[in-house]
């Protein structure tokens, strides 16, 4: 698993986020790959990348399980977002920040770049 961040402005030295935090920011495993943006202190209390995994492990679709990860971070006061991929290349990206840029490139050739909602 790989994550990258643009951080957070005016940060508190020392304060690391959910990026480098496995689970949190960051989650691959025979199910699932995943990774978040927002708010790190909320993915980093409810596991974010990781309970999306764990979910569809569980039987719910990736669209369902990153969903419920950020209705979750939401009903906290968190916002941000999540994307997802699956092992049958299921793409999930859900937010609920103003806008979550994002982009990926399906087996089929398939191109997508967003920014705002869909």
């Amino acid at each position: 698993a790989a994550t990258s961040t643009a951080g957070v402005f005016g940060k508190m030295p020392g304060r690391v986020g959910d990026t480098p935090i496995p689970a949190a920011g960051t989650w691959a495993d025979g199910h699932v790959a995943a990774s978040g943006t927002g708010q790190g202190e909320y993915f980093i209390r409810v596991a974010a990348t990781a309970q999306t995994a764990w979910r569809v492990a569980a039987g719910q679709s990736l669209s369902e399980a990153a969903q419920a990860v950020i209705d979750e971070i939401g009903a906290m006061g968190g916002d941000g977002g999540l994307i997802a991929l699956d092992r049958d290349g299921n793409i999930a990206s859900p937010f609920n920040s103003q806008g979550m840029k994002r982009a990926w490139l399906t087996t089929e050739g398939e191109i997508g770049v967003e920014v705002f909602r869909r």
